[in-house]
């Protein structure tokens, strides 16, 4: 929709509330001027001077005048328990270890059990997720496994391990697929669903697009350079229309090494984050696919989105190249109205990229075959951001990562398209794409109108590596973290140029009272938090912020409490506090029932780093990261 006649509008609020915006030392804003510099965007379009007022009184006070969230916001919570509105209750669907197979062994606690039977349980920290209807009572869900807590996973907390131990880290990693049924109890796990699987770090995929079958790709196991086994440190997700699943593979590098010496890393690998040491999985030591002098193309052959089809456990995952290698968040699609495919993708590392895929060719809801190749071929760009000095808000364009265009030559190190895309932080920065604080998750609103992106903190911010302060990326040093928001020219998602400002910045009001280390407007005492990751939409626009922050509750992060989901609503730009989760979990992982009467929200390494956490099951148990399902008591729909 762009900024239509509203221009004007933002002049007379800049003009009448100059007063409020005050410099820092590094060279942001105030919070208070923060709703007159924004210009209060709504959906794509500016509202006047009264609005403003009204909602960012309704954002000071823990009332709920939007019409679109209908719960009493929860307290900050230090609780070793979910903790959710009155009237909603919050059940246990499934935690780590539990079995998806009718035969599979149940969980052990004692760190002994076997590489097998992890095979065929749970996974470990569940992140992104994605319920797929089978019928009004049954459905499939896939879930990703990130990573596995070594101190949890075994006896002897990771400092004795073994080739067993290797393997049995391997099967807790990748993605959980499983049925589940509606019974007179709710939503139960159905250990005898046809289509249960479990996919692993040493599950056969397969590489497609431009850059399958390059020299980057191939090793001595592979010299096809188009087979490749298992996926991990699999983050967030997206889904497609078709009915796949998209799993997004993120820190890959952690799991690469070698013992010699003499190993001198590329730079390209660097650039990931690759480094000879492998202290904290120590899969090189095992595995010989991941030792760097054995195998030095096997970490090109990760850090890719993988599209699997949750309804054919039978079928092989395809890992698309065309999405670009990096360390993916999430991958957020949509059907433009051309019939273009887009997907949206976040690069989580501080100083790093937000992308945009547009397909080559057009959905056909009649041509499910046609619709499985859509992400095969197609135009990768980069996010570019531009504002005036101090502003919050600005314009923007995607610039094209296409072989033989804006410098992406052989002169600059770039040969072919499938190096553009095996090195796509190279390309990103050759071609001057704005470095972010840290880009995760990307949600569409449902409109189709905006995007948004959580930028969850930077430290490097103003400090190194060339990350000048300022745009969507105001604060140097940035603790507490944004979510930005575009909105595409003409309303069309395909096109290179957009608007964008920032929906909120995280801060603690508490503690700042001045400058942006409060906060934006919409932040207060009462719904404050910090480090925003996860973030989705439901069906009626309801935007769901979920957190993996500082949850010390002292100092810069007092009065946080635990990491928690928040409800915001994007158009009078009220957050409300929604759930807060049990000790030093990160909240993470987020879909509904078709009729939006159910939401699964992850709860992932309750009781990390040995804090004292023993959810979901108290006592003295082991914790357990878990899916949890919210309802509420009338039965009603989530958040209304």
């Amino acid at each position: 929709m762009g900024y239509d006649n509203s221009h004007d509008i933002c002049s007379n609020l800049k003009n009448e509330q100059d007063s409020e915006f005050t410099r820092m030392t590094d060279k942001v804003v105030s919070r208070r001027g923060f709703m007159a510099g924004m210009g209060a965007l709504g959906l794509g379009a500016f509202i006047g001077l009264s609005p403003i007022a009204k909602s960012v009184q309704a954002a000071m006070s823990s009332s709920v005048t939007s019409k679109l969230i209908g719960f009493k916001p929860v307290p900050a919570s230090t609780a070793d328990s979910v903790v959710v509105p009155e009237g909603y209750k919050a059940t246990n669907l499934i935690s780590w270890g539990d079995p998806i197979f009718a035969n599979a062994p149940e969980f052990d606690p004692s760190g002994k059990a076997p590489a097998s039977s992890q095979a065929q349980q749970f996974g470990d920290n569940t992140d992104g997720m994605t319920l797929f209807p089978l019928s009004d009572d049954r459905a499939v869900m896939a879930v990703n496994n990130e990573y596995t807590n070594n101190d949890l996973l075994f006896d002897h907390k990771g400092e004795s391990m073994t080739a067993n131990d290797v393997k049995k880290a391997q099967n807790a990693h990748g993605v959980s697929v499983f049925e589940i049924k509606k019974t007179s109890k709710g939503w139960e796990v159905d250990r005898s669903g046809k289509l249960n699987r479990r996919i692993t770090a040493n599950t056969p995929m397969q590489l497609t697009g431009p850059a399958a079958g390059h020299d980057l790709l191939k090793t001595a196991a592979d010299p096809s350079g188009v087979e490749v086994l298992g996926t991990f440190n699999n983050c967030a997700n997206g889904e497609t229309p078709w009915g796949t699943y998209l799993t997004c593979e993120e820190n890959f590098h952690n799991y690469f090494g070698t013992p010699d010496e003499s190993y001198d890393v590329p730079a390209e690998q660097k650039r990931y984050g690759i480094k000879p040491a492998d202290k904290r999985y120590q899969w090189s030591k095992f595995d010989e696919r991941f030792d760097l002098a054995k195998n030095p193309n096997e970490p090109n052959r990760h850090g890719w989105v993988v599209e699997i089809d949750p309804k054919n456990p039978e079928s092989k995952p395809q890992k698309r190249t065309a999405l670009g290698r990096f360390k993916h968040e999430n991958a957020a699609l949509m059907i433009e109205s051309s019939g273009h495919v887009v997907v949206y993708l976040g690069d989580d590392e501080r100083g790093e990229h937000l992308y945009k895929f547009v397909s080559k060719g057009k959905y056909d809801a009649n041509n499910q075959a046609n619709n499985r190749k859509l992400l095969d071929e197609g135009t990768l760009y980069v996010a570019k951001f531009t504002a005036n000095e101090g502003e919050l808000k600005g314009k923007g364009h995607w610039i094209e990562l296409t072989f033989g265009k804006n410098g992406l030559t052989p002169e600059n190190g770039f040969n072919s398209q499938a190096e553009v895309l095996i090195h796509t932080r190279l390309a990103a920065t050759q071609v001057g794409g704005t470095t972010m604080d840290r880009p995760e998750w990307v949600a569409i609103h449902p409109s189709k109108k905006s995007a948004f992106c959580t930028l969850t903190n930077n430290k490097n911010r103003g400090n190194k590596d060339n990350q000048p302060i300022g745009g969507p990326n105001p604060r140097g040093s940035n603790k507490y973290g944004q979510i930005v928001r575009w909105m595409p020219a003409n309303g069309n998602h395909t096109t290179a140029e957009f608007d964008w400002d920032l929906y909120v910045i995280a801060g603690n009001p508490s503690i700042h009272k001045e400058g942006l280390l409060a906060g934006s407007s919409n932040v207060t005492s009462e719904n404050m938090f910090n480090s925003p990751d996860g973030l989705g939409f439901d069906n009626a626009g309801r935007m769901w912020i979920m957190t993996d922050g500082k949850y010390s509750n002292k100092d810069d992060f007092a009065g946080m409490g635990n990491n928690q989901m928040l409800c915001g609503d994007p158009e009078t730009r009220e957050i409300h506090r929604f759930l807060a989760g049990p000790i030093a979990c990160e909240v993470t992982g987020l879909t509904f029932t078709p009729d939006q009467k159910t939401m699964f929200v992850g709860i992932q390494h309750p009781g990390e780093k040995g804090k004292p956490s023993h959810f979901p099951e108290g006592g003295e148990s082991k914790p357990r990261s878990t899916i949890v399902m919210i309802t509420r008591e009338d039965g009603g729909v989530i958040g209304a």
